[in-house]
């Protein structure tokens, strides 16, 4: 079959590689129909997560067509429609069981990389390094999906592919960020990125009782479709003071939540030294994470608000404020999405006409030409928000 393969820093390749294979009775082999590009994969194409090899296929945000089940799989039939989260729940272990997907005892089968990092090893991540579990990724023609009757839900009549595909990653991720933030009825949010997940962090926001949603970018097109789609208020983080900014908003206050849908390689809109320190400690591999946003956010919430976290951050960062954020009684909550916990909800949030994520797929393309396409998502040109390939 024909796959995207990475094969070095911002070198990926169509290739043909070998088919996928059932390898466990769990397991399901999914004939992928659309699959979509995510701002955490330019991390992966960039370099800053050390445990890519050549040839790894990347993806992971996926919609498709069961054609092969393994003699365990029981909720799924072949050619049924489905997506599949992108973070790998087994649905058995003490996490999954109290719907933590992303933190899965058993479905990374390489642990030994994240307990050296991180003390204790999380889920797998389909397509995102051999950190994450090795897993092949979804831009190819078929893919392999473990525990398959939890990773995987069959997309309701009504929705059509062009919004069920984002409900794989985004949808859930923007939601979970909201969700982490408590949000209350009358609460101001801020949220820093409008990409997909920041899109869909401030339309969960709205669903979640929030008075204003506030979004915080600097590309045009992005700050129009937060206005225009997400129905959000919006900053250009290159023409104002962001902390100024924010506080004449809300007189003097603060947001209540502030949500961070950046990640670890955040420009710097408050200085530029902050940003050349940071991006030279960066490239020196000083510093594996640029924290711009979320050294912001501390300084802008509101005292005793809540910071969350669904941006990727991989390993260390420099200059944390944490005086600021322990003296403002700041709540952080973070993590990968939990999306099996989310997936039935958004389906309903969509059939009644509350969500609807497919203004996110601005761009569609053929596999063979997912090369270009990567370098126009990173590049942000011709006002792409998602490129998604259809094998």
């Amino acid at each position: 079959m024909r796959a995207l393969c990475w094969n070095g820093v911002n070198d990926l390749r169509v290739e043909r590689v070998p088919d996928p294979t059932i390898l466990a009775p769990q397991d399901a082999i999914i004939k992928v129909g659309l699959s979509s590009v995510c701002g955490s994969d330019l991390h992966l194409i960039g370099g800053y997560v050390p445990t890519m090899r050549a040839g790894d296929i990347i993806g992971h945000e996926f919609l498709g067509e069961v054609v092969e089940k393994g003699p365990e799989v029981t909720r799924l039939n072949r050619g049924d429609r489905v997506i599949t989260v992108s973070i790998i729940g087994c649905g058995k272990c003490w996490h999954c069981e109290h719907e933590e997907f992303s933190l899965c005892d058993n479905s990374n089968p390489q642990p030994a990389f994240e307990e050296m990092a991180y003390g204790h090893c999380t889920a797998g991540i389909f397509g995102y390094s051999h950190a994450f579990g090795g897993y092949a990724g979804s831009h190819a023609e078929y893919i392999r999906v473990p525990f398959a009757d939890t990773n995987c839900f069959r997309v309701p009549e009504g929705v059509t592919d062009e919004q069920a595909v984002f409900v794989s990653d985004a949808v859930p991720t923007g939601y979970m960020a909201a969700d982490m933030g408590n949000i209350k009825p009358g609460d101001v949010v801020a949220v820093w990125g409008c990409g997909g997940v920041g899109q869909m962090a401030m339309k969960s926001a709205f669903l979640m009782g929030a008075e204003r949603v506030i979004g915080i970018d600097r590309f045009p097109d992005r700050l129009r479709a937060a206005q225009m789609k997400a129905g959000a208020e919006t900053l250009d983080y290159s023409r104002v003071d962001i902390y100024d900014a924010l506080l004449a908003m809300t007189g003097g206050r603060g947001p209540d939540v502030c949500i961070d849908a950046v990640g670890m390689e955040a420009d710097s809109g408050a200085s530029a030294i902050e940003d050349l320190y940071d991006r030279g400690k960066q490239v020196l591999r000083l510093e594996s994470d640029r924290p711009a946003v979320l050294r912001q956010m501390i300084q802008c919430c509101r005292k005793g608000g809540t910071l969350s976290i669904v941006g990727v951050y991989g390993g260390l960062i420099d200059k944390f404020p944490m005086g600021a954020a322990m003296n403002k009684a700041l709540t952080f909550r973070m993590g990968q999405q939990h999306g099996q916990r989310y997936v039935k909800r958004l389906f309903e949030h969509i059939e009644k006409g509350d969500l609807d994520p497919a203004y996110l797929l601005t761009h569609k393309w053929a596999l063979d030409d997912a090369p270009q396409g990567y370098r126009m998502f990173k590049e942000k040109a011709d006002d792409c928000m998602r490129v998604v390939f259809a094998p």
